[in-house]
């Protein structure tokens, strides 16, 4: 049985900038409420609550890719010594984000979040107005421009230096794959070595989610492809894989006392993903 959605608050801890619609449910903000977050509104978590039903499981594969976010993320700062982070297609910040997690190993460390939504975008800076501003930021910029992405993210990342470049479950809203793959291949070659990709997606091999995500496609504005584990494996080519590879989420390094890994593995293990350094 999918996890239940339990009613998030009655409102956002931080009241969202006057340009923020909230009688309109928004993605960034029905996955922060499918993630726990508190900065979601009513019509969010209706949104959220109704996909959650009609799509089994959807809930259990979001919060599996934030539960190893936080593992690939404390491994890049603690035994890679990565102090520097580009999180592309980020959404809102909500409990252990990218910044957190890396700050708990290095306070110094510096992280930029892209999206290519302005709404996300715009609430996501008045949520992290209180950080420091010249060494976490959020860009309004598209994947699909890695250039322009590159050159807005300079400004706060130093690109001589390592940077982690984080892709989680974004690369598949790259229609061609071909071109997911020279995205990747563009980005972490203006990243010197040293640097890291931490990447995930959903792969084609669970028949029922196949069916799902078809039937959402269908209907959807945004379609996301689904893509067998060995073209995730391509994003990472030319990389050094960290152990123990690209594997399903709950395989990767999992928390002795994190009981999601082992009750959800069967349920997510089309879920997969890892992390690669470039030489």
């Amino acid at each position: 049985m999918p996890a239940p959605v339990r009613p998030g608050p009655a409102a956002a801890v931080t009241d969202p900038p006057p340009e923020i619609d909230t009688t309109l449910p928004s993605h960034a903000r029905v996955w922060n409420h499918w993630l726990g977050g508190m900065h979601n509104f009513a019509v969010d978590r209706a949104a959220g609550n109704r996909l959650a039903a009609d799509n089994p499981g959807l809930v259990e594969r979001v919060r599996t890719t934030r539960h190893f976010l936080a593992r690939a993320v404390r491994h890049l700062a603690l035994d890679e010594g990565v102090r520097q982070y580009l999180d592309i297609g980020s959404g809102l910040p909500t409990a252990g984000n990218t910044h957190q997690i890396a700050r708990q190993a290095a306070p110094g460390a510096r992280v930029v979040y892209v999206d290519n939504d302005p709404r996300a975008v715009a609430y996501a800076r008045s949520l992290l107005a209180p950080t420091d501003p010249e060494s976490v930021t959020c860009l309004l910029a598209d994947l699909r421009e890695p250039d322009a992405l590159l050159t807005a993210a300079s400004r706060t990342l130093d690109l001589s230096s390592p940077v982690a470049l984080v892709l989680s479950g974004i690369l598949g809203h790259v229609s061609a794959y071909e071109e997911a793959c020279g995205i990747v291949a563009r980005l972490m070659a203006a990243l010197p070595s040293g640097s890291c990709l931490l990447s995930h997606d959903v792969s084609d091999t669970a028949g029922d989610w196949r069916t799902i995500q078809a039937r959402h496609n269908s209907t959807a504005d945004l379609a996301y492809r689904l893509r067998t584990p060995e073209q995730i494996a391509g994003y990472f080519q030319g990389l050094r894989l960290v152990d123990p590879g690209v594997v399903p989420l709950t395989a990767w390094r999992p928390d002795t006392d994190d009981p999601y890994s082992r009750e959800w593995a069967g349920l997510v293990a089309d879920v997969v993903g890892g992390v690669g350094r470039k030489p």
